[in-house]
């Protein structure tokens, strides 16, 4: 175990914090989840510091506190939040924020509390998870102590999330906190006590008084987590993947018939989205994934001859996207990324063929820009097969069809590709204003490039244009 006392000893604004709160007259702990992150040897870069009235009346006391530490530390900058009863300031790079100990009561159409002035034991019972009730007292009397109210430490050391009072109060309470249990178990590859599961699955509808915003901003830290595989599939255990993401939950599901089976769609992205997210930071390359399939429950067919069939699952995924970036209230600037990376992800395959044209590859280059090689990534993500020599020959495949991309750029240097007659040059040889008309033309050009009737140069982009020139005049 953590010699706590010697390990704050090193830090000089615990020492000025329990400076500050002898003259103040008030209690103060370290807590939440800076002492857990400590015990699991994480990242340490911001710290919350709870501070405790003695007369158990005071108002914005943790205010007041933030403001005397950071004279004594010479911090300029405070931020501070009477609404809330908080504040912070970063100092030697470590955010230290400060709130003053509360009780939290609930009313049931929102998970917003009535907040009350409260004791150490009031505030630690409000708090979400046991790993969460950890406190480092920085108080005179008890300096460095350890205070483990829940079994908190027992819990990381399982590698279990509980929570400290009945599950269902906690997740009543404060619906929210039904993903925010998914996700540290996502990224902490924890597992979560069967109470969890148990509540989630009774007060999944609760979610939805939650925003949409906060919904998806817990979904997406799933999403960014070492393996997102976790959290999702906690998601559709519970119950609670088809109240907050239908189309995902729907993807679940085997069915056969006579020879011919299919295998768990929502099991398989998973693994994809597994696959991604160990070679690529990437959360919208991770979300692609997630969506690569999305359609494939409304376009299953069974042929009597070939089986299974989900024909144009892509374009119709594509086209949800829409549909869904605005229901989930996803930044509109990512829409065309995820989409094009849905829309194509079977074109890479279809490259394969040695018999594939210069022109092909073109458009496919063109197409994807500077998401090619995310489009790769997914690709190569979406081989979930467990036969060692299938996987390699995939793999291979996909070496194949980027050595054809690098040739064709290489001949072509489409790197940036347009037209090398610019706009201006066509409205003067044409003597029209800006048009329609003017893209046509430039596609036009662009066209026979792709094609391979001229190469990508000016002359013989000129050359090509005056030969066309009555088509458009």
């Amino acid at each position: 175990m953590i010699d706590f006392k010697s390990y704050i000893n090193q830090k000089d604004y615990f020492l000025a914090a329990s400076e500050i709160a002898e003259l103040l007259k008030v209690d103060i702990y370290v807590v939440g989840g800076y002492v857990r992150d400590l015990i699991l040897d994480k990242k340490l870069d911001d710290v919350d510091i709870l501070v405790v009235p003695q007369n158990n009346k005071q108002i914005n006391v943790g205010l007041i506190f933030a403001k005397e530490l950071a004279k004594k530390l010479k911090v300029k900058n405070v931020s501070l939040f009477k609404t809330f009863g908080t504040a912070h300031f970063f100092y030697k790079d470590i955010d230290i924020e400060f709130v003053g100990a509360r009780k939290e009561s609930y009313s049931k159409d929102s998970r917003n509390p009535i907040v009350e002035v409260g004791t150490f034991e009031d505030d630690i019972n409000r708090r979400d998870f046991t790993m969460n009730t950890l406190a480092i007292s920085l108080n005179k009397s008890n300096y460095g102590e350890l205070i483990d109210t829940f079994g908190g430490v027992e819990d990381i050391e399982s590698k279990l999330i509980k929570t400290p009072l009945d599950a269902n109060i906690t997740f009543n309470d404060d619906p929210l906190r039904i993903l925010r249990a998914f996700r540290f178990a996502s990224k902490l590859d924890f597992k979560v006590d069967e109470q969890i599961l148990l509540a989630a699955n009774n007060l999944a509808k609760r979610l939805e008084i939650i925003s949409q915003e906060r919904i998806s901003e817990e979904f997406f830290k799933i999403l960014s987590s070492p393996k997102p595989s976790i959290g999702l599939r906690l998601l559709y255990d519970s119950g609670v993947m088809i109240i907050i993401f239908p189309e995902v939950a729907n993807l679940a599901g085997v069915e056969q018939r006579k020879d011919f089976h299919h295998k768990d769609v929502f099991l398989h992205t998973c693994q994809v989205v597994d696959n991604i997210a160990k070679v690529s930071d990437n959360v919208w390359l991770r979300f692609a994934g997630l969506m690569h399939d999305i359609a494939k429950p409304v376009t299953k067919k069974f042929d009597e001859k070939v089986g299974w069939t989900f024909h144009g699952h892509e374009e119709k995924g594509a086209r949800w996207m829409k549909y869904i970036f605005k229901r989930m209230k996803l930044p509109l600037s990512k829409l065309n990324y995820v989409q094009i990376l849905v829309r194509l992800h079977l074109r890479p395959i279809a490259l394969i063929s040695d018999v594939v044209t210069d022109s092909a590859i073109r458009r496919f280059i063109v197409a994807l820009e500077e998401d090619l090689e995310d489009m790769i990534t997914l690709c190569r993500a979406d081989i979930t097969s467990k036969n060692p020599a299938k996987v390699s020959r995939y793999l291979s495949n996909y070496d194949k069809v980027m050595d054809k991309v690098r040739d064709v750029k290489e001949r072509d240097k489409l790197r940036e590709f347009q037209s090398p007659v610019n706009g201006e040059e066509i409205m003067k040889i044409f003597n029209i204003p800006p048009s329609r008309k003017v893209g046509e033309i430039k596609t036009a050009i662009e066209e026979a490039i792709l094609e391979g009737e001229i190469g990508n140069n000016y002359e013989e982009a000129f050359n090509f244009l005056m030969k066309i020139k009555d088509r458009f005049i």
